[in-house]
């Protein structure tokens, strides 16, 4: 089980996974940390796949901490937290593996391809970390709840600085070209689980929604593949309903581009406010502010709070439920295309 160190200890952290967000967005975001977190091991299946990842690592980590024997890397002491960062098909599995091992577990998003999956893993984990046992931190890493542009967005709404709101929008044209670094891991294009990009892209989306404008109460949707590389549909068109009374639509298509910013806008009963990632425009009367907020230090911002939970229990954003209830929206999106219904999300929050 998690041991009792000093608070003011480096973790010991392994990182499970080697692929592109690990390298680029996880290992900076953690050496960034400075001591807070120690790489005491990298887990890979296929080692000769991870030499990108392992060119960047601090020379502390020693040649035999590299390993594709991940039960010998759970096995050991003298780790504290892993970093899950697979598949989405693979990663429950080994999830699963490093709670029952008593490790502070953060994995990537989505907790989960589906529902039934994303529940089975939060039942052993309320189980396994119940009064015998350390408290055990699991955190998914949706990093879309530390953006600094949506954190200030829920603040406006909730200040009523644009009076009640009524509606809101987004749509978003990614798309998932040849020469997207991201098009080229070939599981993500796989089609082995529920939405495929909908879903790997979409729950950083309802997230966002969810931080901004609340609980989602009701969803109407309709899915469509154009592009046959992007199985099973690459294109989704939903009606929300929120339980503060919003109503709004989101539309996302990775199957082309669009030069338009995929700005979510809000529009309130006093003012308006749009909002890329990188900062916020507020109207009202008649008047635009913009506000330039930092981007692309979520996760760092995430990673931070998962040592805080480690050493002295804070509360995070990113529970197992939340992550959870994400997928519950997306679910319900993909059930309600199919079924041509008005869904409710199942709840977990």
């Amino acid at each position: 089980m998690p041991s009792d160190h000093p608070t003011d200890h480096s973790i010991r952290l392994a990182f499970i996974g080697a692929g592109i967000f690990a390298r680029d967005a996880h290992l900076p975001s953690v050496l960034a940390l400075g001591d807070t977190f120690e790489i005491a091991a990298v887990y890979n299946h296929r080692l000769d796949s991870a030499a990108p990842l392992l060119e960047k690592l601090p020379p502390s980590v020693a040649a035999s901490d590299i390993t594709d024997d991940l039960a010998g890397l759970l096995a050991r002491d003298d780790i504290e937290a892993v970093n899950v960062l697979l598949p989405i098909d693979v990663m429950p599995g080994v999830v699963e593996q490093a709670l029952r091992a008593g490790k502070h577990v953060i994995s990537e998003k989505p907790i989960a391809p589906d529902v039934a999956t994303g529940r089975r893993l939060l039942d052993i984990y309320t189980k396994h970390n119940d009064a015998e046992h350390s408290p055990q931190v699991w955190m998914v890493a949706e990093n879309w709840r530390y953006e600094a542009a949506l954190l200030h967005a829920a603040e406006i709404i909730q200040r009523g600085d644009i009076g009640a709101p009524l509606l809101c929008h987004w749509a978003m044209h990614t798309g998932m070209m040849p020469d997207n670094k991201y098009y080229h891991t070939g599981w993500r294009r796989s089609g082995t689980w529920p939405g495929g990009f909908l879903l790997d892209g979409g729950v950083h989306h309802v997230a966002g929604l969810r931080l901004v404008l609340g609980e989602i109460a009701a969803v109407s949707a309709m899915t469509t593949q154009h592009r046959p590389d992007l199985p099973p549909a690459d294109t989704l068109v939903a009606i929300l309903e929120f339980e503060c009374g919003v109503t709004g639509t989101y539309c996302v298509t990775y199957a082309t581009d669009a030069p338009w910013p995929p700005a979510l806008r809000i529009v309130g009963e006093q003012g308006a406010l749009a909002l890329p990632r990188q900062g916020l425009e507020i109207t009202r009367n008649g008047h635009t502010q913009h506000i330039t907020l930092p981007a692309h230090q979520s996760v760092q911002a995430e990673l931070a709070a998962f040592a805080a939970a480690i050493r002295t229990g804070a509360r995070h954003r990113n529970s197992p439920q939340q992550a959870l209830q994400d997928v519950a929206v997306i679910e319900a999106m993909l059930r309600s295309a199919e079924s041509g219904q008005r869904l409710a999300p199942e709840r977990f929050v």
